[in-house]
């Protein structure tokens, strides 16, 4: 279609890089492919990063790796900014030189 779009993450890795890479490597993949990029980018992030999970647990377990990852992501699409996020890892906007809140971290004494 005729609308612009933009992706960008960043991963974490956690004991390891396997996690990190595979989610790098898939993600944006997951997210370009889900049902819901055009109408509904929002929850295509959210599938994605589920499925993306889904599909590094599998790995993981046959290739007996113990890794994982945090990562936040951020897909823009015409004028309007999409961020997904698992764990710790933060994203900031500046406007006019000024930080906006966009996210609340996953911290352990969040509910």
């Amino acid at each position: 279609d005729d609308v612009d779009r933009a992706y960008f993450a960043v991963f974490d890795g956690h004991g390891g890089v396997d996690a990190a890479n595979y989610s790098a490597t898939h993600l944006h993949v997951n997210v370009g492919l889900h049902e819901e990029i055009v109408k509904n980018p929002a929850e295509a992030l959210k599938c994605s990063f589920q499925k993306t999970d889904e599909m590094f647990l599998f790995k993981a377990k046959r290739e007996k790796l113990r890794s994982g990852t945090t990562g936040v992501s951020a897909l823009i699409v015409g004028s309007n900014l999409h961020i997904a996020w698992l764990g710790d890892s933060q994203v900031m906007l500046v406007q006019q030189g000024k930080a906006v809140t966009l996210m609340e971290p996953h911290k352990p004494e969040r509910e």
